[in-house]
């Protein structure tokens, strides 16, 4: 089952707990810090178009 490991968001007010958030104003950046997150957690990062990405762990556990 899929996993969401991350949230990358424009504002704090758009996203509730469950899992890590990281808000960034600037849609260059969030796009960047989504993209790096990426990397680091070996996620899939989702763009919502909707000034949120979503990082989710597709792996089987």
């Amino acid at each position: 089952m899929a996993k969401i490991v991350a949230i990358v968001t424009d504002s704090h007010d758009h996203v509730a707990g469950g899992a890590p958030i990281f808000v960034e104003s600037d849609k260059e950046k969030r796009e960047s810090t989504a993209f790096l997150l990426e990397k680091i957690l070996d996620a899939i990062a989702h763009d919502l178009k909707n000034g949120n990405y979503i990082l989710v762990d597709h792996r089987a556990e």
